[in-house]
């Protein structure tokens, strides 16, 4: 099944101070701050949500499709699409602007300071749904035009998809949401989404999930629950081999949920599936440098569960 993935494609620029924050930034003077760290680690990740997601969905052998906008800098990450089998076809580059990109700077406590610029990402309302012929899609974080716009152009073409909305959530007013919410079947939401997502529409999870085919919470280390066919369904964490680095686990969950559903898997499966997804993403360090085989991935999944996934 044809799976298109509306979200941005990224560059994360990582950067590691041996310091601690506290040590150079003096409260009496945050009204005048100005200060520069020192950073001698430095590291340059291919990320973005629908860059990581297909990049999973790769993983479990589904048909990712991209649909995304980059900048004049894109070159290296047009050519790992290509390295990687990954169709560019519905990849736009925006002329005189540069690629999404974060600037993160993490400390020795794990606090961290991040700029996002959004460049290419403003311009992603440009890009038209109904020209990639997807039967499943996801609406993951992107502009704010863009993501009204492909949820709009799915449910006006027929074609389910998933409201993902992540750290874009603050961007819609409750409005907004429930607009959202009844053009998509499933929606997936990270516990804070989740409760904020409560606050602006005035319903809980029970009533939002009334109206979707699905809706899947995720709770990171407490595990996940789908709110589906009116009942609640409990999805343990997978113990991870070790714990590297977060970046891009919700992401992986997501393809293990968009493989589910696009296979006709019951919501324990597909959760259970995405929760691997998750756990096997977490042991490395980046959004899309873990390479499990599907053996591999189905090895891992009957170690958790005791069954195969396919």
């Amino acid at each position: 099944m044809r799976t298109l993935i509306c979200g941005s494609l990224a560059f994360d620029n990582i950067m590691v101070f041996p310091d601690r924050f506290k040590n150079h930034i003096l409260p009496e003077q945050i009204h005048i701050l100005n200060v520069a760290f020192l950073v001698p680690e430095m590291r340059r990740e291919f990320g973005g949500c629908a860059g990581n997601i297909a990049y999973n969905l790769m993983l479990l052998g589904g048909d990712a499709q991209i649909m995304a906008t980059v900048g004049d800098d894109a070159a290296p990450y047009l050519a790992r699409l290509d390295q990687l089998g990954l169709s560019r076809q519905h990849v736009r580059q925006v002329p005189g602007s540069f690629t999404a990109q974060a600037f993160i700077t993490t400390d020795l406590d794990d606090n961290q300071i991040t700029a996002f610029h959004p460049g290419a990402m403003s311009f992603s309302h440009l890009n038209k749904v109904a020209e990639a012929g997807a039967q499943l899609g996801i609406v993951a974080p992107d502009g704010r035009d863009g993501m009204l716009q492909h949820a709009r152009d799915f449910a006006a073409a027929g074609v389910s998809f998933i409201f993902d909305p992540g750290q874009g959530l603050p961007m819609f007013s409750g409005d907004d949401l429930l607009d959202f919410i009844g053009l998509a079947d499933y929606a997936c939401f990270n516990d804070y989404e989740a409760r904020l997502a409560c606050d602006r529409t005035g319903r809980s999870l029970e009533q939002l999930a009334g109206e979707l085919k699905a809706l899947i919470v995720t709770r990171g280390g407490e595990g996940s629950e789908i709110y589906a066919d009116g009942q609640r369904y409990v999805i343990p964490c997978v113990e991870a081999d070790q714990v590297i680095d977060p970046t891009g686990c919700g992401d992986a969950y997501r393809a293990g949920l968009l493989y589910g559903i696009a296979h006709g898997y019951d919501w324990e499966k597909t959760g259970r599936l995405a929760a691997v997804m998750g756990a096997i993403k977490i042991a490395h360090r980046g959004g899309q440098n873990h390479q499990p085989s599907r053996e591999e991935i189905a090895a891992r999944y009957q170690r958790a569960f005791g069954a195969l996934p396919w």
